[in-house]
């Protein structure tokens, strides 16, 4: 990532709907791909995705839009949490878990 800590921003999402065994964790991989961001994504156990990203504002929107995009059919709901992103930050690169 290139942004500057102090600009960065830590996204927390929740996605709800039939994400879980329909590859929703690889494709968010490779959308991440696109975009400057770091973080992770895993399965929870009670049926939702858990989305961790670190990065600009305008990425993580960004981000967050092409998933919603793409992913559509799937996703039945989006919850957000937003802080600052922590100095240094959490993730180096992006991952499944």
């Amino acid at each position: 990532m290139n942004s500057t800590s102090n600009e960065m921003r830590h996204e927390t999402v929740y996605f709800t709907g039939h994400v879980q065994g329909v590859g929703f964790r690889q494709e968010t991989l490779s959308i991440a791909r696109e975009f400057d961001v770091a973080g992770r994504v895993q399965n929870l156990d009670d049926g939702r995705v858990q989305l961790d990203a670190e990065g600009s504002p305008r990425d993580i929107d960004a981000f967050i839009k092409a998933i919603d995009e793409r992913m559509h059919g799937y996703i039945r709901k989006t919850e957000r949490t937003s802080r600052p992103a922590p100095t240094p930050p959490q993730f180096s690169g992006f991952q499944i878990q």
